[in-house]
């Protein structure tokens, strides 16, 4: 796929005042002419990471069921039904900040690009993780309150633009904020330079949203999963790589095929989980295209999670390609021909990537 980091017009990014500001050229691409109808109803209904040899998640196989209970988010099998609400956390992914801590534990992980062309990560913590360290913990964005909050989540962050402050002060949003209502369940690392070094766990973050008197029973979205021995449709393609803005925030992925999950690298080295030492892995991997637009001096963005577009999937050695939609009140689901494609059980990437100047310039798919 051809590579551009020019962008259009009207939609300039600005990358602090030590950057270069971009500038884009003519109008925004409507992403496929996807409609903008509510996708399909998924039924309700982890995936460790690698040493040296990926650990391979638990099967579900199509034949005899082993559980009783999938998990909603990652449907891998669990003895018990959790219907824990998300923690929706914003992770900070500044070269400062990695290696994180605790992204092994998340069900499925967002990255999308903040001020300055540097990305975030938003982990959507559901099925997983009690006392495990997460972080460094940082700010929000509207779009990021937007994301989270389609899962269910308790937003948990540190600070925020003014855009999101005025979003979770007038409609009175379900939150952690470090800096404002909940200091006590986070803490600084001292081995660590701040801002890159506020952590917590979901046990603590648990114990705030209930000295809160935060809602526990919410609607938790699922995902259709395929059975854990289905053939994978489409292309072959044995991985992909991603520049979202900075040649300094290329991240790929790999498919390692004995443990059918893709291994997770950020300019060219693996990312690794500080808990753990172990490498970042997915069973899915969805590349989307947005509409981004430029609000401030500061580089601050609008980025357009809602209209829907074209997209990607890349799962078992092969990639499809598709579009991402997403109903009024769900989660933004990959589709094909209009029917949602169902994920293999195990952890989700989503990267969103800026339409401009395409998508495609942001994407190179490696073919097998």
């Amino acid at each position: 796929m051809k590579k551009s980091n020019r962008l259009r017009k009207g939609w300039g990014f600005k990358l602090g005042s030590s950057l270069i500001c971009l500038t884009l050229l003519g109008s925004i691409l409507v992403s496929c002419g996807q409609p903008k109808a509510d996708p399909p109803k998924a039924p309700v209904v982890e995936e460790q990471t690698p040493p040296d040899e990926p650990a391979q998640e638990d099967p579900i196989s199509s034949g005899e069921p082993q559980t009783a209970y999938t998990a909603p988010l990652t449907g891998l099998p669990l003895d018990q039904p959790v219907t824990t609400r998300p923690l929706s956390i914003m992770i900070n992914n500044a070269p400062a900040a990695r290696p994180q801590s605790g992204l092994t534990q998340a069900d499925i992980v967002y990255e999308v690009l903040a001020e300055g062309g540097i990305t975030r990560l938003i982990g959507i913590f559901q099925s997983k993780g009690t006392d495990e360290t997460i972080g460094p913990i940082r700010s929000i964005r509207p779009y990021l309150i937007d994301i989270g909050e389609s899962y269910g989540g308790v937003l948990v962050h540190a600070g925020g633009s003014n855009d999101a402050y005025a979003i979770l002060q007038k409609q009175h949003k379900e939150d952690l904020d470090e800096i404002g209502n909940a200091g006590a369940y986070f803490w600084r690392d001292k081995s660590r330079k701040a801002p890159h070094n506020l952590y917590s766990n979901a046990d603590k973050l648990r114990e705030g949203a209930d000295k809160h008197g935060y809602k526990k029973d919410v609607n938790i979205p699922s995902y259709k999963f395929r059975a854990e021995d289905d053939m994978p449709e489409g292309d072959n393609a044995s991985g992909v790589e991603i520049t979202f803005l900075l040649k300094s925030y290329k991240v790929s992925y790999q498919y390692h095929e004995a443990s059918k999950v893709y291994l997770r690298s950020i300019n060219g080295k693996p990312h690794i989980d500080l808990n753990t030492n172990q490498q970042l892995t997915a069973a899915n991997v969805v590349i989307l295209g947005a509409d981004h637009k430029t609000l401030d001096d500061v580089g601050r963005l609008a980025v357009n999670v809602v209209s829907g577009g074209e997209a990607i999937l890349l799962q078992r050695g092969k990639v499809i390609k598709g579009q991402w939609v997403r109903g009024k009140g769900d989660v933004i689901r990959f589709v094909k021909n209009g029917q949602e494609v169902p994920l293999f059980p195990g952890t989700t990437y989503f990267n969103i990537v800026p339409n401009a100047p395409t998508f495609d310039s942001h994407v190179e798919i490696h073919q097998s």
